[in-house]
């Protein structure tokens, strides 16, 4: 305790009142946040299990071999559903027919497709392996002048029309100027030759397309022209 001295005359004197004791300083903090965890994003693999309900679609084959037509049904499973990274993947496929001739190659076939699509990956090179095929006693024609190798070929159609469909490939349509152009040379080469096809063919002296299988392949101003696909022999 320190002294102090005084050298003046005491005039008056007051009892100092004790200060009151300053209240600690308050240091606001901030609540911890908690980090943000983005929930994985699930992939197709063989692992994931099959939900109770599948979307499906159904696909109509009738062919001028059998009397009775085949229905192939694809089943689809949603995964990150109600997210950004919500996708739609194929996971299993069935083929029904009155027609018991290919019975076994088809339940076969439906279980090696089955196991591809849920194995994940890029299954899209199923529907060209399939269309690939040719059959030795030969193919057939469809309405429009579609040529089908096989059996097996149009199946691949029928898949490659789901995978285009459910978004997993795209479908490389003709821009409207090209369609004009190939519009204008049916019209010149029907003109040529006096003829009209029916609205959906093409003229009956085509020949088949090895693009697109369709027999929509003309002759025109020395060239071979695809009228489907606009497949061209000079480029």
């Amino acid at each position: 305790m320190s002294i102090v001295k005084i050298d003046k005359k005491i005039t008056g004197y007051s009892i100092q009142k004790e200060l009151p004791e300053r209240a600690p300083a308050v240091t606001s903090v901030a609540p911890a946040v908690e980090p943000v965890v983005e929930p994985e994003i699930e992939h197709m693999h063989e692992n994931v299990g099959r939900p109770e309900m599948l979307l499906g679609s159904t696909y109509k084959i009738k062919t001028p071999l059998s009397d009775h037509a085949l229905y192939i049904t694809i089943n689809d499973i949603i995964l990150n559903p109600g997210t950004d990274h919500e996708a739609r993947r194929p996971f299993e496929i069935f083929i029904n027919s009155k027609n018991m001739d290919h019975f076994q190659w088809v339940v076969a076939l439906t279980r090696v497709i089955s196991a591809v699509f849920r194995k994940g990956g890029d299954v899209t090179f199923l529907a060209e392996e399939l269309k690939a095929v040719f059959d030795p006693q030969g193919g057939y024609f469809k309405s429009g002048g579609r040529f089908m190798p096989s059996l097996v070929a149009e199946i691949g159609m029928a898949i490659e029309s789901h995978l285009k469909m459910i978004g997993m490939l795209v479908d490389e349509e003709l821009s409207a100027i090209q369609k004009q152009i190939l519009a204008e040379k049916r019209e010149e080469y029907e003109t040529e030759k006096g003829t009209k096809s029916a609205e959906g063919e093409f003229p009956e002296s085509a020949q088949l397309c090895m693009k697109c299988y369709t027999k929509a392949m003309i002759l025109m101003d020395g060239c071979m022209t695809c009228l489907s696909c606009g497949n061209s022999k000079c480029g």
